[in-house]
């Protein structure tokens, strides 16, 4: 059984989602028993679902997304390169300061590897 959602603010998130997919299902005039069929639940879970209901499954958004023509959206949620937050902690983990490597001192990749070659045009090879 689903857990419910106590956090006033994801259950604002939840309503004004299920508003979305409310009004996109209406702009196309598409009618609650024919997106029901399409998405392959009941009209009560389409209610549910238009309604911010927190027991509606994953799934069923990911299938009112295609018959809604918006799966993309789905695909695209929290997605790393545009998770403000997740970029933002990652930024504060680099390093302070990067230290030059110590004179003296042959790693095993230096010994064993030769400079590259190069044409006259300064392309290695």
């Amino acid at each position: 059984m689903a857990e419910k959602v106590f956090s006033l603010r994801a259950r604002k998130a939840l309503k004004a989602l299920g508003a979305n997919v409310k009004t996109a299902r209406l702009k196309r005039r598409i009618s609650i028993e024919g997106f029901a069929e399409r998405v392959g639940v009941s009209n009560r879970t389409i209610m549910r679902l238009e309604k911010g209901g927190d027991g509606v499954s994953i799934g069923t958004l990911a299938m009112a997304c295609l018959v809604l023509g918006e799966l993309e959206l789905i695909s695209g949620f929290l997605d790393p390169g545009s998770d403000s937050t997740g970029l933002l902690m990652e930024r504060e983990n680099l390093p302070k300061r990067i230290d030059k490597p110590r004179r003296g001192k042959i790693t095993d990749k230096q010994s064993a590897s030769p400079p590259p070659e190069t044409d006259d045009n300064g392309v290695g090879f």
